[in-house]
């Protein structure tokens, strides 16, 4: 603990105890473990006002309910954040597979009550487990196909399908009294670097800009999303300066005063490279809160006391040097705090729809697009299902299965399966298969010239071979049967088997 901190909150002073509290209401950071540890509920007595979830604190729905009733006992009207976007970024059922298809299945149903019903029993579950704050839905629009950390997580290509979305996903959402956050204003789909690793760039002018990426967030805000996400990306023809998450034009000038939008600001993870490799992330925070953000997100990676101390530390220290001033933070930390006393009447006013554990399956089931070559004969004998593992992105995580496998082993008892990734997969798939039928499932086939090359040997070796594209489905469908799935969450992957039953 630094001078600062000790004499901000030792000296008995009223207004640095304010300046102190003020700092901690604006950190929204991550801890570990399952249960909550001693330090954050100190820190929560002390002025902290959200705390965030990641898979490493989930183990089940019960234990979670459990965590956050703890959390809770500190501070009822404490933020309990969670990245659950359901498809393929979800925390809740990290280590099952989502319950829900992502986005751009959703998308490719082009359903909003749908959007909407799925969203709404998301919802219920992240409330009875004391969540009360998602940062969901992705607002962005899938404008690169090669784009390597967005993909699945966009409802689309087209701004005006993204628009209606995101609208439907935060309405059934926010109807259970938990806050939705859009997300990466002012629009992450036209990259083609992973902000996890360095600072994506979109070099299109303004008109594009507004006509493309905007739309989506406008949507958003009629919809009332309670909170919005800012994007580590450099946006030259609107700041060519600065990312989002630090740049007062496209926060303040831009999100709040074009726009319109009135509720709460949040960045993205700010250990991320774009931001912590680029700025160091004490004063990536700095000038985030400066620029017009409310609320930081950290805990990702960082999920320790000292990390949050030091980042109140430099809050407290920016506004004693005058770098940052403290109406500004203030106004953060009362932003912070609206959103908590919404969240607590919201949870007391929340419409009390029964439970719809299937909706996932269902919305699951209605986005497959099935294509057969032929007189494509479906599967009915034990099969070998081969699975090419992409590296997986941060965003997504390496913890949570996917594929069709343990699916597909309990339709067609025998069945079994490997995992294949690089140079000669397509050989090493013919060896291990021997004589049973191939079920061959790719994820994002068109970024991935490996992938595409054993398809190749596959295909050329074993015509009635199926496929599966659990990604996005950019690549011609081929194979006796092509099933594209549009994501991986697990309610895919049982819709996906079958269909691979079913021919």
């Amino acid at each position: 603990m630094t001078t600062i901190a000790t004499t901000a909150s030792g000296s008995g002073s009223a207004a640095g105890d304010t300046l102190t509290r003020d700092a901690l209401a604006v950190l929204q950071p991550g801890f570990d473990g399952t249960t909550a540890p001693d330090w954050v509920r100190r820190r929560i007595g002390e002025g902290l006002a959200s705390v965030a979830l990641f898979g490493r604190n989930v183990v089940s729905e019960e234990q979670v309910t459990a965590l956050t009733g703890q959390l809770r006992a500190e501070r009822d009207d404490l933020l309990v954040a969670i990245d659950e976007e359901s498809g393929d970024v979800t925390r809740l059922d990290v280590r099952t597979g989502s319950s829900f298809p992502g986005n751009h299945a959703l998308g490719a149903v082009d359903d909003p009550d749908l959007t909407r019903a799925v969203s709404r029993e998301l919802g219920r579950r992240l409330a009875a487990c004391g969540v009360t704050f998602d940062w969901a839905p992705s607002a962005d629009v899938n404008a690169n196909a090669d784009n390597p950390v967005i993909g699945v997580r966009s409802f689309g290509a087209s701004p005006g399908l993204v628009a209606r979305h995101t609208a439907a996903w935060v309405e059934g959402l926010q109807s259970t009294g938990v806050a939705a956050c859009t997300k990466h204003f002012p629009g992450h789909g036209d990259t083609n670097v992973d902000s996890h690793h360095a600072v994506p760039r979109i070099d299109v002018d303004a008109d594009t800009l507004y006509a493309r990426e905007l739309p989506p967030f406008r949507a958003a805000i009629a919809a009332g999303t309670r909170a919005i996400m800012s994007a580590h990306i450099l946006v030259p023809a609107l700041d060519p300066e600065r990312p989002g998450t630090l740049s007062r034009r496209i926060l303040t000038e831009l999100l709040r005063g074009e726009l319109g939008y009135q509720g709460l600001i949040v960045t993205d993870g700010m250990e991320m490279r774009a931001i912590s490799g680029t700025y160091g992330l004490e004063h990536g925070v700095v000038l985030a809160i400066a620029a017009g953000a409310d609320a930081i997100c950290v805990g990702g990676g960082l999920c320790d006391e000292g990390t949050v101390l030091k980042l109140r530390d430099a809050l407290v220290a920016a506004v004693r040097s005058g770098e940052l001033p403290e109406e500004r933070l203030a106004d953060a930390a009362a932003r912070v705090r609206d959103l908590a006393a919404w969240t607590v009447a919201a949870r007391d006013d929340a419409e009390k729809t029964p439970a719809d554990p299937e909706i996932g399956l269902v919305a699951a089931r209605r986005a497959l697009t099935v294509t057969r070559a032929g007189a494509a004969a479906p599967v009915t004998a034990p099969a070998y299902v081969a699975q090419f593992n992409p590296a997986p992105n941060i965003a997504v995580g390496d913890q949570t299965p996917w594929g069709v496998a343990a699916e597909l082993e309990r339709l067609l008892p025998g069945s079994s399966a490997g995992s294949f990734t690089g140079e000669g997969a397509g050989a090493a798939v013919l060896a291990a298969a021997e004589d049973r039928r191939i079920v061959a499932v790719v994820r994002d086939e068109h970024r991935h010239d490996w992938m595409r090359s054993a398809l190749d040997t596959l295909l050329a070796a074993r015509p009635d071979t199926v496929v599966v594209e659990m990604g996005l489905p950019q690549a011609p469908p081929r194979g006796a049967l092509h099933i594209a799935t549009y994501g991986a969450a697990r309610v895919c992957g049982v819709a996906a088997a079958e269909a691979v039953v079913a021919g």
